[in-house]
């Protein structure tokens, strides 16, 4: 997910065009609004921002199910959400998965959401959706500080994520501000604690904080002891865990807990454009991968994200969802817009 935007945006452009001079003549005979899913050999489109290998596993498990084939354009929240927001009505998508809810809400702001099926949205608990029903959770992250156990005692990490703004944490944490992940976290600590406190934190971030380019990036210059800890989400470590482990020997995750901004659990999200011209097939694909098989797909898979659907337990190794004590953020109320421009502000991006 790493094209350069323009880059990413000229072969956008160029496949929609092609993508839309398919779509008017192999589908003809499905009506946008149909309430049964197209015949085999019809096609959707999905805009993808999650991880490529889990949705290529949901990808594989619903077409061997239903013979719908499905189309993945490949690309980061940001670049995925704007595209979407460019071609408007005209968008080929018919499906946008995201790693983050910042980026759903953009989508959704601008009106181009479908409501997603009742049957869908009853498979996934309230907390874990936005109150509007324009789009549903599909999968969920963490936020932690990895930290260097040989550096820093228990007794001696910050009870609150706010606490890294302080002078004593100087020089100490890393984070990678230009990502989408970290913009979310900020995004919930705007909706927690309002514009005014989020400032002075960037502040102090910018202050104390060094930046490295990447989660994985940062977390491994904790592990290499360049520095004591970074606020990343729990995959990373989970991750490089269940293979080598040799980004993350000295590291040891924490979790905030106590309804903390720093216990923020960001919602990847899952959502079917108005747009689409083959709406019960999109419907159809949501509602797989919120469904038992495709949460079992994520349980079991080595993205290590949550899975929060259809009653279906998380990866063994994580700590459990509930044990989180995650603050209540309405994934809906996330500002994408408002954060970029405030960390801008605090010379952050």
């Amino acid at each position: 997910m790493n094209f350069p935007k323009k880059a990413l945006a000229g072969i956008a452009l160029l496949a929609s065009a092609a993508l839309g001079l398919s779509a008017c003549g192999s589908n003809a005979s499905t009506a946008p609004n149909s309430s049964e899913p197209a015949a085999a050999g019809d096609g959707i489109t999905v805009y993808n921002a999650q991880h490529e290998s889990l949705t290529k596993e949901w990808i594989d498990a619903f077409t061997k199910e239903t013979g719908i084939k499905v189309t993945v354009r490949q690309g980061d929240d940001t670049e995925m959400s704007n595209q979407i927001v460019q071609e408007g009505a005209a968008s080929p998508a018919d499906v946008f998965l995201t790693e983050n809810s910042p980026a759903m809400a953009q989508v959704e702001n601008a009106g181009l959401f479908a409501d997603v099926d009742k049957a869908t949205l009853d498979q996934v608990p309230a907390e874990f959706r936005p109150s509007t029903g324009k789009w549903t959770g599909i999968a969920a992250r963490s936020t932690v500080l990895v930290y260097d156990k040989n550096k820093i005692s228990e007794d001696k990490l910050p009870k609150s994520m706010l606490d890294l703004a302080k002078p004593e944490w100087k020089g100490k944490w890393a984070a990678s501000p230009s990502g989408a992940d970290f913009q979310a976290i900020v995004s919930a600590l705007l909706e927690l604690k309002g514009e005014a406190a989020t400032e002075e934190w960037l502040k102090g971030m910018k202050e104390n904080f060094k930046a490295y380019k990447g989660n994985s990036t940062a977390m491994k210059a904790v592990n290499a002891g360049e520095v004591d800890a970074a606020l990343i989400y729990h995959y990373y470590y989970y991750g490089d865990q269940a293979k080598t482990g040799e980004n993350s020997k000295n590291v040891t995750p924490y979790y905030f807990k106590n309804q903390d901004p720093g216990a923020f659990v960001s919602v990847s999200g899952g959502g079917v454009l108005k747009s689409s011209k083959k709406a019960a097939d999109a419907q159809a694909f949501l509602k797989f991968i919120t469904g038992k098989k495709g949460q079992e797909i994520l349980k079991d898979g080595t993205s290590f994200e949550y899975a929060i659907a259809s009653q279906v337990d998380s990866n063994a190794k994580l700590v459990p969802i509930k044990e989180l004590q995650a603050p209540t953020v309405d994934p809906a109320k996330l500002n994408s817009t408002k954060v970029t421009d405030l960390m801008t502000k605090a010379g952050l991006l």
